[in-house]
């Protein structure tokens, strides 16, 4: 057992458009109790340091906040070397960057480089668990699971299936991606902390015979994880009406091949209409919201008020590489002005509620993780409000704890992660 002393903060539901006081729970001077990687506690220092048992040793971090993991609803491991490549929307930057940089995964060793990189990499901006693309190499996602694995982070990932209007280098087939597919989840799938997704990059470079082999997987394995994009931008909207014009829409599409269900995560789903957004609400789906990526992209902006009206899932994804950073602080500073620009205010507890519980709730994790209550996986983040100049001198003009948080996701970088914790075990990177 173990304990750290700190001002602490998580989310009990969404705080909503108003973040209702009732919604959190903030301790100024405050106790957080693991034993062997699952919360004990979470409460006052006052009541809480008595019930220690004697020689508990206690880590004092007052003057920071330790809140719970963050968790990435959406990133691409492969693209961590184009983050921030000049111009260009969502077609033409696949054919002009990630595509080409995805080629590279061809060769194992430089997937492992990369997965280990990117791995380091969220940990170091307090970053826990992520749902995460591969590429169309199997071995890519053996590259991630295995670098998760050995850091004990709870980590969802897939090989991308593509097998039509994408480079014959990245192309596989209906046959081989369900097989591959197929043995990747029965070697990773449910080993530790670890969990896969069936990943069609999109309804654009998938076949009709493909979409169905994927289909068939997630009728086979309904505990397993669905992960794929949603209507990011109007000419690819328009290109899947192109080569689907039998279906209503780009969702009735993937709910057509059986990949509409719960555990099924759609990225971006800015071009929807009530009656998609319906729908996928009634089976279950949910959404990473993606600012940095839309805005980089110019792909549109994402309609929290209507996917949380429709009763969809939503957390925050970063998306990198189309996103231009891997901190879950800088993409809730991004999905504040996103939303700001539709006259939806975007509160600091909502924020962090995206941030963590929200996303658990999207990826069906809020079982285990996305707040401190009591059993649930040590995964927290002890952030650093002098981790810069600015940021402690903003913060230290701050009156409440709402104000604190809002100015550190405005302000913050990977200095303000004093440190990260993965099943109750500091990292270092």
């Amino acid at each position: 057992m173990q304990a750290l002393r700190s001002s602490i903060l998580h989310c009990l539901v969404d705080p909503g458009a108003e973040s209702r006081s009732d919604t959190f729970e903030y301790f100024d001077d405050g106790v957080l109790i693991i034993d062997n990687g699952s919360v004990v506690a979470a409460g006052d220092a006052a009541s809480l340091l008595n019930q220690l048992p004697a020689n508990t040793k206690v880590e004092d971090y007052r003057g920071k906040l330790i809140v719970p993991g963050l968790i990435d609803c959406h990133v691409h491991f492969p693209q961590l070397d184009i983050i921030g490549s000049f111009g260009a929307q969502l077609l033409d930057w696949l054919n002009q960057y990630a595509f080409p940089v995805e080629e590279k995964f061809a060769d194992p060793e430089h997937a492992r480089e990369v997965a280990g990189a990117f791995v380091d990499e969220l940990l170091r901006n307090g970053t826990t668990t992520a749902m995460v693309f591969g590429t169309v190499h199997a071995h890519s996602a053996d590259a991630i699971f295995e670098a998760a694995e050995a850091r004990d982070m709870r980590l969802i990932a897939g090989k991308v299936l593509m097998d039509s209007n994408c480079p014959e280098a990245l192309r596989d087939d209906p046959e081989s991606g369900y097989a591959e597919s197929k043995a990747l989840i029965e070697r990773w799938h449910g080993k530790g902390r670890l969990g896969y997704a069936i990943t069609p990059r999109f309804a654009l470079t998938s076949s009709p015979e493909q979409l169905t082999a994927a289909g068939r997987l997630a009728r086979e394995y309904p505990d397993v994880w669905i992960h794929t994009h949603l209507a990011e931008n109007m000419e690819e909207v328009e290109e899947i009406a192109r080569l689907f014009p039998d279906n209503r829409s780009y969702m009735d599409v993937y709910d057509e091949f059986g990949l509409l269900r719960e555990r099924a995560v759609f990225a971006h789903c800015l071009h929807m209409d009530d009656e998609d957004r319906g729908l996928m609400a009634r089976k279950g789906g949910a959404a990473a919201f993606c600012p940095t990526s839309n805005l980089f992209l110019g792909s549109g902006l994402f309609d929290l008020a209507a996917i949380r009206a429709a009763g969809i899932r939503c957390g925050l994804g970063t998306d990198v590489g189309g996103g231009t950073s891997l901190s879950l602080l800088n993409t809730a500073s991004e999905a504040y002005k996103v939303l700001h620009l539709q006259d939806q205010p975007l509160q600091a507890m909502r924020a962090l509620y995206l941030a963590t519980l929200g996303a658990a709730e999207a990826l069906y994790l809020d079982d285990k993780i996305g707040n401190f209550e009591k059993g649930k996986e040590a995964d927290f983040v002890v952030l650093d409000f002098e981790g810069s100049s600015l940021t402690a001198r903003r913060t230290a003009a701050a009156d409440t704890i709402e104000e604190k948080l809002f100015a550190l996701m405005t302000l913050a970088d990977d200095r303000n992660i004093h440190s990260t914790w993965v099943h109750g075990v500091e990292q270092t990177c």
